[in-house]
């Protein structure tokens, strides 16, 4: 029996054009029978951030934390060309005028392929981010838990 390659991805970012690429290979590798596990930190995120507002009790500082920085991941800044937020906008209809997926259903077909995404839990006390926050199937640990999927990793990707 031959043994299952693992791709691990450390998604730091916040921009939408390269968590989309995160998700697009993560997506890729599973379809090619990779276990996978994205492990979310910093502004990275903001990508397993629900749309709604969840009413949760913060001090201050995170409610300015949470104020600040998008809700969901089709809320999301590109990394070049923002241009104060009328570049995600034309992405998003190149993206749809060529049949792309957009990032919130590639994190909803990762999730349909068992691809775990892990959600950085010292970061989510740094930033006051709380799990009814955050999507719902998604998993929540440190860093040596990741530590522990990169090391038998094939695939090691920080984007």
């Amino acid at each position: 029996m031959t043994e299952r390659k693992k791709t691990t991805i450390v998604l730091f970012s916040g921009d939408y054009d390269k968590a989309m690429a995160a998700y697009i290979i993560a997506n890729g590798a599973a379809a090619y029978d990779h276990e996978v596990t994205i492990f979310h930190t910093f502004w990275g995120l903001n990508a397993l951030r629900k749309e709604e507002s969840i009413p949760v009790n913060k001090g201050f500082m995170e409610k300015m934390f949470g104020k600040m920085m998008p809700r969901g991941a089709d809320r999301m800044g590109l990394s070049k060309m923002n241009f104060a937020g009328i570049g995600p906008r034309m992405i998003k209809d190149i993206i749809k005028k060529h049949n792309t997926v957009p990032l919130p259903q590639l994190i909803e077909m990762a999730q349909e392929q068992d691809i775990k995404l892990v959600a950085c839990t010292m970061t989510m006390d740094l930033l006051g981010l709380k799990q009814e926050e955050l999507l719902d199937g998604i998993e929540y640990a440190g860093v040596a838990a990741y530590l522990a999927d990169a090391e038998i990793g094939h695939v090691n990707l920080f984007i």
